[in-house]
C-alpha cells in the first residue's frame, strides 16, 4: 500500500488531503473507512461521519467486486465539506464526464438514467459523478454540511422542495437516515454459524420493516431440493386479507427461487429498500446455492468413489447386478431395476430395488408387463438406441443404458421420489454409475469366462478318474491355487504299462498360467507315448528333459515316477525314479513314517540329468505318499508347513486305506494357515491293498 498527503491541487490553506492506493481486498473497504474517518476529525467534519462511511463503503465495495484492480482513494476535505473519489485500474473508454446534484425526488427510484445503480451515491450526496480517464474509472461524491439558513449550499435552493409553498413533500421524519441506512448495508452473516442465512435474513427483513413502518414481512425460498417453498425469516404479523402486499423477487439462479414480501403502506422508499435488500440478500443466497452446489458435487465425488470401490470387489456377475440397485437406492432413487440383455437381444430382469420393499412384488409386476406402452417396451427401446430414455407412470423415472467397451450389456431404470424430480447433477451422477456398474458386470463376465476356461483346461490336465486295480489303492487329492484364473503346474496320473504294470506319475512345472499349462501337457503327453512304446524310465526321462530343454521356453519340472507291479507273494514291486522331486513318504502298516528315494536332476535345466532308481517293497497294507511342494511350502506367517511336519502327519494314519490317508493329510495342509493356497496342492497315495 502506498499513502501521499499534501495540499490541494487548488492550494487552499484550509484543505486536508489525502491519497492512498489500496489492494483490492476484503479488507480495502474498512481502510477507506479509516483514512476517511481521519480526515474528517482533522477537519472537524464529524457531522458528515455517518453519510460519508455509508458512501465510501458502497463506492470501494463496488469497486474491489467488480473492477479488481488496486483502487486510488483520494480525500480533500474544506470547512463546508469533504469530497472522496474512489478511482480503479480497469480498462474503460474515455467517454465523459458525469455529474449529477442531490435527488431530491419523492421518489427514490427516480434516479438519473446516468446514475442507475448508484442509488445511495444518488440519494445522500451533495453531488456525485463518474469519470474516465486512459488508466482506468473513478466514482467521486461530495458532501456539504447544512447551510445556517437551510439552503443548498450547491444549487442555492431549500434542502427539502416543497409543493405549493405548503409543507416538505418528504416530511425529514419519513427519510431513512444516514445510521440507518449504514446499519442495513454493514450487516452481513455470521461467518462462524452453521447456516447464519435465517438469521441474516430475518436482520435484514425487521431492519427494512422498521425503516418503511411495515407490519409485517416475509422471505419465501425454495432450494429446489424437493422440500419445496419454506420460509426464510419472518416479521411481525400475518398479513390481513385483502392487504396490497409489496413483492419484490429474489434474484437468485435455478434450483433456487424466491421472493420478499412487506405488509407495508405505499411510500416513496418502500420499494426501494425492499429492492435493496432483496439484492444484497439474494448474493448471500446465491453464495449459499455455489457452496451447497460445491459440497454436495463432492459429496457426489465421493460416492462414486466409494461405489466404484464397491463394485471393483466383486468378481462374481450375479452379486455384482444385486449390487448395483442397493447403491442407488434410495440415494437417487425410489426404485432401481437393472436388466441385461441375451444373445439374441432380449431383456432378463437381473437384479431389482424399492426403497418401500412392501411395494417390490408390485414394481416386479410392472416391470414384466409388456406392450407399447409399457416400461419393457421403453427399456428395450434404451437398449437398442443406446440412449437415455424416460419411464412414464406408474413408475416415472428414465432408464439409462449399460454399455461398457462397445457392448450393449442392458439397461439400468431408475425411479423418481416422490414430489421431486432427478436434477441435472444427480442424471449425470447416474449415467456414471452406469457407465461403472457396465464396467464392472462385465469385468465380473470376463473374469467368470476366465474361470470357466481354467478350469476346464485344469481339469483337462488330470485322470477325471483313477485305475481300480485289484490288490493296488490309488487315491489322489488336488487343491487349485487361491486365484481360482490361474492354471496350475502340478498335475499326477496314473499309467498302464506295456508289461502289466502301473505308472504313477506325479509333477510340478515351475510357475503358473497358460505357459506352464502348456508345458504341464506337454510332459504329460510325452510321458504318455514313451511308457506306451515300452521306453524304459530312465529313458523317458531323458527324452522329456531333450523336450523341455528345447521347447520348454526357460521352465523346468520335477517328476516322480513310480512303477509298481507284483513281487514276492502279496508284496508290491515299486521301481521309483525322482527328478528333482520330493521324496515320498512311506507308511508300513506296522507304524511309522519315512522318506524314501533318491534324488536326481530336475527337468529342462541341463542338457543331461541324472535319475538313479530305488526300489522300494510295499508289503499289505503299506502306503507310499507323493505330493508336491503346494503341501510343503504352505506358509503360515513366516512358518513353512515342511517336509518333517508332513511325516509326522501321515505316521498316524498307517494302516488306513488310501482315500482316507489322502483326505487326512489334504485336511492338515489346508488348516495349518487360513490363508488361501498361494501354489496347487497335489497329494497322491498308492497302497498295497492285499488283504
Amino acid at each position: 500500500m502506498s499513502a501521499e498527503t499534501g495540499p490541494a491541487a487548488t492550494g487552499g490553506r484550509d484543505e486536508h488531503v489525502r491519497r492512498v492506493r489500496l489492494p483490492a481486498d476484503r479488507r480495502t473497504p474498512a481502510a477507506a473507512r479509516a483514512l476517511v474517518r481521519s480526515v474528517l476529525t482533522e477537519a472537524h467534519l464529524d457531522g458528515l461521519a455517518n453519510e460519508a462511511m455509508l458512501l465510501t463503503t458502497e463506492l470501494s465495495t463496488n469497486a474491489v467486486e467488480h473492477a479488481r484492480t488496486e483502487l486510488d482513494i483520494e480525500v480533500v476535505a474544506d470547512p463546508v465539506g469533504i469530497t472522496v473519489t474512489v478511482s480503479d485500474f480497469a480498462a474503460g473508454p474515455v467517454e465523459e464526464l458525469i455529474v449529477g446534484v442531490r435527488n431530491d425526488a419523492t421518489d427514490i427510484d427516480e434516479v438519473s438514467e446516468r446514475g442507475r445503480g448508484l442509488l445511495l451515491v444518488d440519494h445522500f450526496a451533495s453531488r456525485w459523478g463518474t469519470t474516465y480517464l486512459p488508466t482506468g474509472k473513478g466514482v467521486w461524491f461530495r458532501l456539504d454540511l447544512p447551510d445556517p439558513a437551510g439552503r443548498d449550499r450547491v444549487a442555492g435552493r431549500p434542502a427539502a422542495a416543497t409543493a405549493g409553498g405548503g409543507t416538505p413533500t418528504i416530511p425529514e421524519s419519513s427519510a431513512p437516515s444516514a445510521g440507518a441506512m449504514s446499519e442495513l448495508m454493514q450487516t452481513t452473516p455470521d461467518p462462524y454459524a452453521e447456516d447464519p442465512l435465517p438469521d441474516f435474513a430475518t436482520s435484514l427483513l425487521t431492519r427494512v420493516a422498521e425503516m418503511v413502518g411495515a407490519a409485517g414481512g416475509v422471505v419465501r425460498l425454495d432450494r429446489g431440493d424437493g422440500q419445496g417453498i419454506q420460509a426464510l425469516a419472518r416479521y411481525g404479523r400475518q398479513p390481513r386479507p385483502g392487504n396490497e402486499l409489496l413483492r419484490v423477487p429474489l434474484a437468485v439462479h435455478r434450483p433456487y427461487a424466491g421472493e420478499l414480501e412487506l405488509d407495508a403502506a405505499p411510500s416513496a422508499y418502500a420499494r426501494p429498500l425492499a429492492v435493496l435488500m432483496a439484492e444484497r440478500l439474494s448474493l448471500h443466497l446465491e453464495n449459499d446455492r455455489l457452496r451447497r452446489a460445491d459440497v454436495r458435487r463432492q459429496a457426489w465425488l465421493t460416492f462414486l468413489a466409494e461405489a466404484s470401490e464397491l463394485l471393483a470387489q466383486s468378481l462374481d456377475v450375479e452379486l455384482t447386478m444385486a449390487l448395483v440397485p442397493q447403491l442407488v437406492v434410495p440415494r437417487l432413487g425410489q426404485w432401481c431395476a437393472v436388466h441385461t440383455t441375451d444373445e439374441w437381444g432380449r431383456l432378463r430382469l437381473a437384479a431389482a430395488s424399492h426403497a418401500d420393499e412392501s411395494v417390490l412384488p408390485q414394481l416386479h409386476q410392472v416391470l414384466e408387463e409388456t406392450g407399447p406402452d409399457s416400461v419393457q417396451a421403453r427399456l428395450r427401446e434404451a437398449s437398442r438406441n443406446g440412449t437415455q430414455m424416460p419411464l412414464g407412470a406408474p413408475m416415472e423415472g428414465f432408464a439409462v443404458p449399460l454399455i461398457a467397451r462397445g457392448q450393449r450389456l442392458g439397461t439400468l431404470a431408475v425411479g423418481r421420489h416422490q414430489r421431486h424430480r432427478h436434477d441435472p447433477d444427480e442424471v449425470a451422477v447416474l449415467e456414471d454409475v452406469a457407465r461403472r456398474s457396465a464396467l464392472a458386470i462385465e469385468n465380473a463376465r470376463i473374469h467368470a469366462e476366465r474361470r470357466r476356461v481354467a478350469h476346464t483346461l485344469q481339469q483337462s490336465l488330470l485322470p477325471p478318474v483313477l485305475p481300480v486295480v485289484e490288490g493296488i489303492g490309488f487315491a489322489a487329492e488336488y487343491v487349485p491355487t487361491g486365484g481360482d484364473v490361474d492354471v496350475g503346474g502340478d498335475f499326477y496320473d496314473v499309467v498302464p504299462l506295456p508289461d502289466g504294470r502301473w505308472l504313477v506319475v506325479i509333477g510340478d512345472v515351475s510357475g503358473k498360467g497358460v505357459q506352464a499349462a502348456t508345458v504341464t501337457g506337454l510332459v504329460r503327453d510325452v510321458i504318455r507315448v514313451l511308457v506306451g512304446d515300452g521306453k524304459p524310465l530312465p529313458e523317458a526321462l531323458a527324452r522329456v528333459n531333450e523336450t523341455l530343454f528345447e521347447r520348454g521356453g526357460g521352465r523346468y519340472c520335477t517328476l516322480a515316477l513310480a512303477a509298481v507291479g507284483p513281487g514276492d507273494g502279496d508284496q508290491l514291486d515299486v521301481s521309483l525314479h525322482l527328478a528333482g522331486h520330493d521324496r515320498p513318504v512311506l507308511l508300513p502298516a506296522r507304524g511309522g513314517a519315512r522318506f524314501v528315494g533318491t534324488g536326481g536332476t530336475a527337468l529342462g535345466l541341463l542338457d543331461s540329468i541324472a535319475s538313479p532308481t530305488a526300489v522300494v517293497p510295499l508289503d499289505p497294507g503299506d502306503a507310499l505318499v507323493f505330493y508336491t511342494d503346494g503341501v510343503t511350502e504352505r506358509r503360515r506367517g513366516r512358518e513353512l508347513f515342511g517336509t518333517d511336519r508332513l511325516r509326522d502327519a501321515a505316521a498316524p494314519l498307517a494302516g488306513y486305506s488310501a482315500d482316507v490317508i489322502a483326505a487326512r493329510l489334504r485336511s492338515t495342509a489346508i488348516g495349518f494357515s487360513t490363508e488361501a493356497p498361494r501354489d496347487d496342492i497335489a497329494i497322491l497315495v498308492l497302497r498295497n491293498d492285499a488283504s
